[in-house]
């Protein structure tokens, strides 16, 4: 059976048919009216896209917000598997998605948990994503991102330097792992940032909607 997910969703601004189709995943505690708001702020970008920021599959641990999955057994299989059943959920929502929409193209966003998600499921979907925008996230089983990838589909990497929940240095890895695999990658480390999206953040991700988009 198909794994769903609930969305709440925003546009096209251009009020036409849509065209493109962005899915933002939100972060560990939030929900998806976390990052709904990102919506107004690319509609400049790419007015005949819909958005569609949804919740992850499960309640936080905590009893609020939502979780991609729990985190209270950080040990690296556990982590692994973790990500590999919200995976399972994102790809299940980007087919039923594209199809309720009748689009093909498409882009994946994520902060936190969320671009985990994005960066694991995006590179292995069997339809390409136009870009992966990951804010503040990490690549997740970076063995295993050559053998099991379906596309080369672009990346941007923004992290803040001072991120004290998910260290700068997972996006490094993450870079570097990309760029090894031949995935085309863009990284911007912004100093002084903490676990957050600030404007420079969300300029770039304009400007890679755009790209990925044109």
């Amino acid at each position: 059976m198909t794994q769903t997910l609930d969305a709440i969703r925003w546009g096209p601004a251009s009020k036409a048919k849509p065209r493109q189709l962005v899915i933002l995943c939100h972060g560990l505690g939030a929900d998806a009216f976390d990052l709904i708001d990102l919506a107004p702020a690319w509609q400049h970008a790419c007015p005949d896209a819909v958005f569609a920021a949804v919740h992850a599959p499960f309640p936080h641990d905590s009893g609020q917000g939502r979780q991609w999955w729990s985190v209270g057994d950080r040990a690296l299989p556990a982590i692994e598997s973790g990500v590999r059943s919200a995976a399972t959920y994102l790809h299940g929502f980007i087919d039923a998605e594209l199809s309720r929409c009748g689009l093909n193209a498409y882009a994946l966003m994520g902060f936190s948990q969320g671009a985990m998600t994005a960066l694991f499921a995006g590179p292995r979907h069997t339809i390409a994503p136009r870009s992966i925008l990951a804010f503040s996230g990490a690549l997740i089983a970076p063995d295993t991102l050559e053998a099991e990838r379906t596309n080369r589909a672009p990346v941007l990497l923004v992290h803040g330097e001072a991120d004290t929940v998910v260290p700068v240095s997972r996006s490094h890895d993450a870079q570097a792992v990309l760029a090894a695999s031949g995935v085309p990658v863009e990284a911007h480390y912004i100093p002084r940032l903490g676990h957050g999206i600030d404007d420079t953040g969300i300029s770039l991700g304009a400007l890679a909607l755009q790209k990925g988009f044109a």
